[in-house]
């Protein structure tokens, strides 16, 4: 791997240190003495700035669905920069990509553009708690739901403090969050029905929503399941509360996302990432009742560059392109990906497994498939031979995101898939020492 103190990433690491917190502005890149620096990408494949090509299996966390540099979209993007990027005005821009969402699916009568996935839901949060005058959020124990404070409680518990598995602590992510938080935060099981409405039944009258992430990333890309929807979807509306879908990464599951696949219809959605055709952005899209909250004085909202053109042209583009006929394509290349990972796993003869549905999945180095995030939660042993594989990855032409999990763009095939696999294997048995030690 190109890690020497003379690489063009290394010098790059030391300049950015000096005005930089650690080197960089977002801490999943530091693995190693030091960041890979891209120097351009075009389709699925990354070259960095020391000339070495690989096949980008992170595709920016799970933002990019047609890869990088995606002609259709350099085009949008280039008129719509002639014509100015962000004004203190509507655009057409805005209007066409909304009237597009809002087609994609059944439960979108209105939809409201932001900047980040975070934004998006922060701004369900808020929207459910104007809706209903509650000051409550339930979520799923280990569920990555962004940088706002309510979200980030428990999305990383510990052995340590995470509590019973009846009844989930909420434990607090960043130093110094406020008691508050805590205290209006309603952390329940994943995927455990009867569990979860036996906690949500404590505090009826102050939830005012459940959200939930149906293929949630940090519990392992293990796919919600339908009785824990429909119980969830059933107890919200006994209870008066809302049902929020976290769609930030899952919605490239389905045309009009994940929630395609379920019987029920949540009240809200926050989407982001993919949507925006690789620009910043974020969605909140809903029922009426409740997106009138934005307009009837109940939820103010607003943003600079919220709903600017740039990222409305990208991202309308991106996803009139990523119709039916790709969502379908993309996913039979994921089962594809996740039948020949197994059959690699078998090879290597090495505790493994693969988890996951649709363009996204992950690989655990545990022998059994987890079912919540306690069964995901890696030991000490996994941490270091994921760490290992990741690297053995990125020598064999790899890129992954680094928890393990992979995501696929429209410009792939059964080709790179089969160079994935063969890299794969090449890393398990570079690091099957480590998998069989004690």
């Amino acid at each position: 791997m190109s890690r020497t103190p003379y690489s063009k990433s290394a010098l790059l690491f030391e300049r950015a240190k000096n005005v930089l917190p650690g080197g960089v502005s977002r801490n999943t890149l530091l693995r190693g003495k030091h960041p890979f620096y891209v120097s351009h990408g075009k389709g699925c494949k990354v070259t960095d700035v020391d000339g070495i090509q690989r096949i980008d299996f992170a595709n920016n966390m799970a933002s990019h669905i047609h890869g990088h540099a995606f002609d259709p979209i350099v085009e949008a993007v280039s008129k719509q920069l002639h014509r100015g990027s962000a004004f203190t005005m509507a655009t057409e821009a805005e209007v066409l990509f909304a009237e597009h969402m809002c087609s994609r699916s059944a439960n979108f009568d209105k939809i409201r553009f932001m900047n980040s996935g975070t934004e998006a839901v922060m701004a369900g949060m808020k929207a459910a708690r104007a809706f209903t005058n509650r000051p409550k959020i339930a979520k799923v124990e280990g569920s990555y739901h962004g940088a706002y404070d309510y979200a980030e409680v428990s999305q990383a518990p510990t052995p340590e403090n995470w509590g019973g598995l009846d009844h989930p602590n909420p434990v607090p992510l960043a130093q110094g969050t406020p008691k508050g938080v805590l205290e209006d935060m309603i952390i329940i099981p994943f995927n455990d029905a009867e569990k979860a409405i036996a906690v949500l039944d404590e505090s009826a009258n102050q939830i005012a929503c459940v959200l939930i992430d149906p293929i949630p990333h940090r519990i392992g890309m293990v796919p919600v399941t339908e009785e824990f929807v429909q119980a969830l979807r059933k107890w919200t509306t006994d209870n008066g509360a809302l049902l929020m879908f976290d769609e930030v990464i899952t919605f490239r599951s389905e045309f009009g996302g994940m929630q395609a696949r379920f019987t029920i219809s949540p009240d809200l959605t926050s989407m982001g990432k993919m949507i925006g055709g690789g620009f910043p952005v974020g969605a909140l899209a809903g029922r009426n009742p409740v997106m009138e909250v934005f307009v009837n004085g109940r939820l103010p909202h607003s943003g600079t560059f919220s709903a600017n053109p740039v990222t409305m042209a990208a991202g309308r583009v991106a996803m009139e392109l990523f119709d039916e006929q790709a969502v379908r394509r993309l996913n039979k290349l994921g089962d594809y990906a996740r039948d020949s990972l197994l059959e690699v796993i078998k090879i290597a003869d090495v505790p493994a497994c693969v988890t996951g549905t649709g363009s996204l999945f992950r690989i655990h180095l545990k022998a059994q498939a987890p079912r919540n995030y306690r069964e995901t939660h890696p030991t000490d042993k996994e941490k270091k031979a994921l760490s290992a594989l990741i690297d053995a990855l990125y020598d064999n032409g790899i890129m992954m995101i680094h928890t393990g999990a992979l995501t696929l763009s429209t410009p792939m095939g059964q080709d790179e898939i089969d160079q994935l696999s063969e890299a794969i294997l090449k890393s398990l048995f570079s690091i099957k020492n480590l998998l069989e030690t004690p």
